[in-house]
């Protein structure tokens, strides 16, 4: 089974690439989600503790959670070793079922891929990119970003060209979705033909 990292910088279209893959047929592991939902479950008691006042009703605030990091950005590492190893634990239940299932390809969304030490998990990397200006004009259209919140971001992120040097392929959503479908097709179809050649 070969195991997918697909990353991108922010704005890159990474999301509709995950779900082009997931309409191809290839199951995805989202991150991002998978924080969502501990958000929501086990992860809430213990940001409460590391940052008291962050979570409502059983949930995590993120608006009270962002403004508590922006104002101590070590807060950033604090966060990612509470929650890194609880996203982990889920990433390594959705291999042992894909695999228990006969998978050859699955995906792994990691949007800090390679900030966060994920490349080693992965066999093969894509890369999700587009124009710089496609892309802050993407992120800049989303409803409470700004240019300050879109430069923070940036800034924990390895920039897009050295991220595409690192990668097995690249998909380019600056030219429309048909574009990229058609790039995520070739990129499964080339899989294949490797899942093939080894068995």
């Amino acid at each position: 089974m070969i195991r997918i990292g697909l990353t991108g910088s922010i704005g890159m279209g990474k999301s509709t690439t995950a779900i082009l893959f997931a309409d191809a047929g290839v199951a995805v592991h989202d991150a991002d989600a998978a924080v969502h939902d501990l958000y929501r479950g086990e992860a809430v008691p213990l940001v409460e503790a590391a940052f008291p006042g962050t979570t409502r009703d059983g949930i995590v605030d993120r608006v009270a959670l962002g403004k508590q990091l922006s104002s101590e950005p070590t807060g950033f590492k604090r966060l990612e070793a509470i929650v890194h190893p609880l996203v982990r634990a889920r990433e390594r239940a959705f291999l042992e079922q894909q695999k228990a299932g006969g998978a050859d390809l699955v995906v792994l969304d990691i949007p800090l891929l390679f900030e966060s030490g994920g490349a080693e998990r992965v066999d093969k990397i894509v890369v999700v990119s587009s124009d710089p200006q496609i892309q802050r004009r993407r992120v800049l259209a989303r409803p409470d970003m700004t240019e300050e919140k879109f430069n923070l971001i940036l800034s924990r992120q390895m920039p897009d060209a050295e991220k595409r040097a690192r990668a097995d392929y690249v998909v380019n959503t600056g030219d429309g979705i048909k574009a990229a479908r058609k790039q995520v097709d070739e990129i499964i179809a080339d899989l294949r033909q490797t899942v093939k050649r080894e068995h």
